[in-house]
């Protein structure tokens, strides 16, 4: 009966040391993937948050919560480009539909986007802002493995800025980035 009731104490003070690492560990996530609403107030500040939330190191979890928070529902992510017969196309991705396509490989390879230049029209609460961008494996990289524009198109409805579209292309032999969009 001793032996047994001895098992039973292991068996239980094991299942509460599991609970507590797995209770630590989703506090942990909790804190460390909060959505930081003063992210969104000013043009600027949105558009360095679109960046900075999918950059990060070979092996760095990136704040998903946060990349949505950016959205308007509905907004749409836009890659454009030519397929292996050169023909050109596009795709149209949701926010969630980009971080299942695309938020595993960034973990796993390292990627950091830094806009390198920035040129803004806007009109009323609508702006639309075309970034020119260098993308890197890791932040100590020198040279970028790819660059391009993103045309972002924003909203402001008073309180807020929200990401209402990104339409993009990476920059490739037969179309150079214009002198225009460079620093």
């Amino acid at each position: 009966m001793k032996k047994f009731l001895v098992v039973l104490l292991v068996i239980a003070v094991s299942a509460s040391i599991q609970a507590q690492q797995k209770n630590k560990k989703a506090i942990q996530e909790a804190l460390e993937f909060k959505i930081d609403s003063t992210s969104v107030l000013t043009l600027d500040s949105t558009i360095k948050t679109l960046y900075a939330v999918i950059s990060g190191e070979k092996g760095q979890k990136r704040n998903w919560k946060q990349f949505k928070f950016l959205f308007k529902p509905d907004a749409k992510l836009i890659p454009s480009g030519q397929d292996k017969e050169g023909n050109f196309g596009v795709r149209y991705m949701s926010p969630d539909d980009y971080i299942k396509s695309s938020g595993k490989w960034l973990v796993e390879n390292g990627f950091f986007e830094k806009e390198i230049n920035r040129k803004v029209d806007t009109f009323g609460n609508i702006t639309h802002v075309l970034s020119t961008y260098e993308s890197f494996y890791s932040e100590a990289d020198e040279s970028p493995f790819m660059r391009g524009i993103n045309s972002i198109q924003l909203v402001n409805d008073g309180k807020r800025w929200w990401v209402v579209n990104i339409f993009w292309t990476q920059e490739t032999e037969y179309n150079p980035i214009p002198k225009l969009y460079l620093p």
